[in-house]
């Protein structure tokens, strides 16, 4: 036979017995329980009263938009007016559809030479386009200066920080198809 140990019914007994020692003072609690809620008395501050919203009416509405296209060309054809603009023989000539067109959204995939005179093929939306030196690219005015194997150079005109049209050069690399 095996024997039994002893430790887990005195443990038993004991927490019965601390719990019934519990519950022995309970209604001296409600008494003091209830005594405390008779003499103490909650001190709050009344919520002030919400202040009356008075809309306003919006004032500029019947103003010039800031951001209107129109206020933009306007803008842009005074520029042109001006007697060293870069933007004078750039605003009177008709627009290419590649100018529609972010640089950033194009890719040289190719180059080839035709009649002595070097083409490259630029990717634009899943559609092939093949352009010249002359050609107009980009919306910032882009031209197309020299095309070689790699490279199809370009020069911009563009806005620098204190408002003034500047021309820059940037260059569309010739892009690896990865497979």
């Amino acid at each position: 036979m095996t024997r039994r140990p002893v430790i887990v019914p005195t443990a038993v007994v004991l927490a019965a017995a601390t719990l019934a020692g519990c519950g022995a003072n309970q209604e001296e609690l409600q008494q003091w329980m209830a005594q405390q809620r008779r003499e103490v008395q909650p001190s709050v501050q009344p919520i002030p009263a919400p202040k009356r919203f008075e809309p306003q009416a919006y004032q500029a509405a019947a103003g010039v938009d800031p951001f209107s296209t129109q206020k933009l060309a306007v803008a842009l054809k005074q520029e042109a007016r001006q007697p060293n603009s870069l933007l004078a023989s750039e605003l009177n000539r008709r627009r290419e559809p590649l100018e529609a067109y972010p640089l950033d959204s194009m890719q040289m995939v190719g180059s080839l030479v035709r009649q002595g005179r070097p083409f490259a093929l630029l990717k634009v939306d899943n559609l092939l386009y093949q352009v010249k030196a002359g050609d107009y690219i980009g919306q910032n005015y882009g031209k197309i200066t020299r095309i070689t194997e790699t490279t199809v150079s370009l020069r911009e005109i563009v806005q620098d920080a204190a408002g003034e049209w500047i021309e820059r050069t940037t260059a569309l690399q010739l892009q690896e198809s990865a497979r």
